[in-house]
């Protein structure tokens, strides 16, 4: 298991990922016409061989739309995890009464969706692609879209709670994960770990933060900065190292630059 795509949810899309592929330095590879089921539009973007995606929402009566109003604004969305054997995971999810909400499958790519309320934290899919190395939702040209000068993988995601722990207890039993480095954190097949914390902001549950595995952290923060967006820890243009953490925060969403 390893988290392959993180999603995003913005109330202007465009403007979104202008600023997002600005300041990362990647680019947007695919639009799927396939998430108008949902009433929504999208831009996915390659990391690496991971992705990030921003949706928004262009009916009024999508869940998206609501999710955005829940939460005051933009923010994380959903954590996309990759497995190699979705049949197996299926049916133990079932046997723990988890709900499959949405279901789709093609040649090459199988989804599910897990009921939002028999997972907490976030919106949680399980997808099998076929080649492991694929991934459809990222369109047919997504290697050629693919920019490391800056970001070079997207490595570990925070879940805010109310009650951290006990959400730490139930993701990883859904999701057999591992313990991590500590009590907060769970570890993930690829040497990805997902982090959960307390949620101090006002904003409920949901993705906190993301963490990119970075090339070139100067650059992130030289073009945050340029478009008057906070950086936070020690790092800057002028300073070429931190030993704290640095992060910039994105569709409401910290991204920690690893």
């Amino acid at each position: 298991m390893r988290i392959r795509q993180i999603a995003l949810v913005a109330a202007d899309l465009e403007a979104t990922l202008e600023t997002i592929t600005d300041v990362l330095g990647i680019d947007v590879a695919f639009r799927d016409p396939g998430v108008g089921v949902f009433g929504l539009a999208n831009g996915v973007m390659p990391i690496g061989d991971t992705f990030l995606e921003v949706v928004s929402p262009v009916r009024d009566d999508a869940s998206a739309a609501r999710y955005l109003e829940r939460r005051g604004g933009d923010g994380g969305y959903m954590v996309i995890f990759q497995t190699s054997a979705l049949a197996a995971e299926r049916t133990r999810l079932a046997g723990l009464g988890v709900r499959i909400v949405w279901e789709i499958a093609f040649p090459d790519i199988e989804t599910a969706h897990i009921h939002p309320r028999d997972t907490g934290g976030a919106i949680v899919s399980l997808d099998e692609a076929r080649p492991y190395d694929e991934w459809r939702w990222a369109g047919p040209s997504w290697r050629q879209h693919r920019r490391t000068d800056r970001v070079t993988a997207i490595r570990g995601v925070e879940i805010q709670s109310h009650a951290p722990q006990a959400l730490a207890e139930r993701w990883t039993q859904l999701f057999s994960l591992r313990p991590g480095r500590d009590a907060s954190t769970r570890a993930l097949d690829d040497g990805g770990e997902i982090r959960f914390v307390d949620a101090s902001d006002g904003r409920g549950e949901g993705i906190r933060s993301v963490t990119l595995a970075t090339a070139d952290r100067d650059a992130v923060a030289t073009a945050a900065l340029r478009r008057g967006l906070a950086v936070e820890g020690d790092l800057t243009p002028q300073r070429h190292s931190s030993d704290g953490e640095v992060a910039v925060t994105l569709c409401g969403v910290r991204f920690v630059l690893g």
